[in-house]
């Protein structure tokens, strides 16, 4: 087999996005484990949508689509296998509830619901669980990110934390 020419066209078209390396490869330096602080902040400031006994849930501060949420552990914690039979009672409470909430307020289509476990399955932040609740709408799939380089969200992040949490079940 060869890899032909590098200069050669072969037929297919790519879209490259070399600022998406400094993601894949983690990024700048923390100051400290975002989701250990989020809880601590005001809420104007943390974009925590609801609070349980050992979980919460936070809006994605780069979200992949409107009301993108994260459900995250109080603990820090890195690994699923190492959550607590409890802390994986209340993930699933919350994601479950996290759906119901988002479908409420946005009428979304469908969910993307997933853990990234570990920098190379594309974890920004792999030192600390966190589980993806992301809404989905048809026609949601565009190439402004990618070509644009421009993200299009229709609401400020903290009006929709607020719609949010005003309608999370027992708020």
């Amino acid at each position: 087999m060869t890899l032909g020419n590098p200069g050669e066209p072969d037929g297919l078209d790519r879209l490259w996005t070399p600022h998406r390396m400094a993601y894949i490869k983690g990024g700048a330096a923390r100051e400290g484990c975002p989701f250990d602080q989020a809880p601590h902040l005001p809420a104007d400031e943390s974009l925590v949508v609801a609070r349980g006994e050992v979980v919460y849930a936070v809006l994605n501060l780069y979200p992949y689509n409107p009301g993108h949420l994260l459900i995250c552990p109080y603990r820090h914690v890195a690994d699923y296998t190492d959550l607590t039979d409890e802390e994986v009672v209340e993930v699933a409470a919350f994601t479950q509830e996290a759906m119901r909430t988002v479908r409420r307020v946005s009428g979304a289509h469908g969910f993307n619901i997933g853990l990234n476990q570990g920098h190379v399955a594309g974890a920004g932040i792999a030192e600390h669980l966190h589980q993806h609740v992301v809404p989905r709408f048809g026609g949601d799939g565009n190439f402004m990110p990618i070509v644009g380089q421009t993200k299009v969200l229709p609401q400020l992040l903290t009006d929709t934390r607020d719609l949010l949490s005003a309608a999370w079940a027992g708020s």
